[in-house]
């Protein structure tokens, strides 16, 4: 995000640009998640991430190398890009799940899962330092390559390939391999993972909003204070990226870690723990974004905490969310799953989320005035603290059938299998 927002900075439509960019490769990782879900359902998934991040870092690459006026070659790269994390987005967790089980199982999803937030905020820390240091957006594009042939070497060299559902309790004979379609019918059924994904669809938008408008949002206030002077270069001395970047990094690990410990002590006293956790989390994730947008035009430090906070609320999700997929879905179909997830939940968040408030910002827009650059943006941004209050009421609902829906995955038998009961 750091990168493209050095790229589009300048166009007087550029939110719409802007948008397009990470839109264009939300949908190329969206479409390409439900192959990956079918192959690492039945192939060996450590080749098939292997494979991936591979492809994914020789793109990264090789778009370091496109020229600024070449729009359209960079928003094809930024499309291929998707390949690699929809290789690993729907297989990783569930190499994961057949390593441990339980609440060793929800310590490794955490551990996970603090990569999303880290890595998110390190982009744009470490991309906004290459990218300002070298006077050029391309050197920030040739740093992640590196670290993509590292994952690859440990996985090829470190990781082995588990055996599906071979640490659950469960007699061998019960897991069999059913068709796609098959599978796609039974997970349509399963009440509890159709509306954790509907929630989770919830985080993917605020997410995706933040992360793209979020420091923009934060410059425009800036300027509109008089606290700092409008610029419309490609480089801009502005510490809004870091800023944003380091609070994303602190609130994904504590919103992480905190979602974790609740949910564990909490299942002490009910079943319906992790879906209930959700839930909070988006509800008093609500608020705090609310007042941060509200608070930006008076006082920066404390939009600043209201962002933090809102974040750590945000983030209790991620983990918890990991884990309901895992133990309300049959070891066989949980690729399938995790695929169904992603489509879901980036078709209606992220992949639409940060181009609906560019569009709305610019639709508001009355003109080119420092006022209504902030003031455009910060009414379409609101749109995200409502969709915060909808994605908690599908955890609610998910709290309802999620002891059902656990029993009924535990007790899995195929279509002429009678289970021990």
């Amino acid at each position: 995000c750091c990168v493209l927002y050095v790229f589009c900075r300048g166009h007087r439509k550029y939110t719409f640009i802007y948008s397009l960019h990470i839109k264009f490769f939300i949908c190329s990782y969206m479409f390409l998640a439900p192959v990956f879900g079918y192959l690492g359902d039945r192939y060996n998934r450590k080749y098939i991430m292997s494979g991936g991040i591979t492809f994914w870092s020789l793109v990264t690459l090789a778009s370091s190398y496109t020229p600024k006026e070449h729009f359209w070659a960079l928003l094809l790269t930024r499309g291929l890009v998707g390949v690699g994390e929809a290789s690993y987005s729907t297989i990783a967790p569930t190499i994961i799940a057949d390593l441990y089980v339980k609440s060793k199982r929800t310590n490794m999803l955490s551990i996970f899962y603090f990569a999303i937030p880290v890595g998110s905020g390190l982009g744009y820390i470490v991309g906004s330092q290459v990218s300002s240091r070298a006077k050029d957006w391309h050197w920030a594009l040739r740093v992640t390559p590196g670290l993509g042939l590292i994952a690859v070497l440990l996985l090829l060299f470190v990781v082995k390939e588990p055996k599906r559902g071979a640490v659950e309790a469960r007699p061998e004979n019960r897991l069999h391999q059913t068709s796609w379609l098959a599978d796609l019918r039974d997970l349509s059924k399963n009440r509890s993972f159709m509306l954790s994904t509907f929630g989770f669809t919830a985080v993917a938008f605020v997410t995706g909003s933040l992360a793209l408008w979020a420091p923009t949002f934060l410059f425009r206030a800036a300027v509109f204070n008089g606290e700092r002077a409008p610029c419309m270069e490609a480089h801009c001395e502005s510490s809004d990226s870091l800023i944003f970047g380091a609070i994303t990094c602190v609130t994904g690990v504590l919103g992480v870690a905190s979602g974790v410990q609740v949910s564990r002590q909490l299942r002490k006293k009910t079943a319906r723990a992790d879906p209930l956790v959700c839930a909070a989390g988006l509800l008093l994730c609500a608020p705090f974004l609310y007042l941060a947008i509200m608070f930006a035009q008076a006082s920066t430090v404390a939009t600043y905490v209201f962002i933090f906070f809102g974040e750590t609320f945000l983030s209790m999700n991620w983990a918890i969310v990991a884990d309901i997929l895992l133990y309300v879905v049959v070891p066989t179909r949980r690729s399938t799953a995790e695929a169904l997830q992603i489509v879901v939940s980036h078709l209606l968040g992220d992949a639409g989320s940060p181009y609906l408030i560019g569009v709305i910002s610019d639709s508001l827009r009355k003109n080119d005035s420092f006022l209504w650059q902030f003031r455009s943006l910060q009414f379409s941004m609101l749109l995200c603290a409502f969709v915060a209050v909808v994605g908690g009421a599908f955890f609610l609902g998910t709290a309802v059938y999620i002891e059902r829906d656990r029993e009924r995955a535990e007790n899995y038998a195929p279509t002429g299998l009678t289970p021990d009961l």
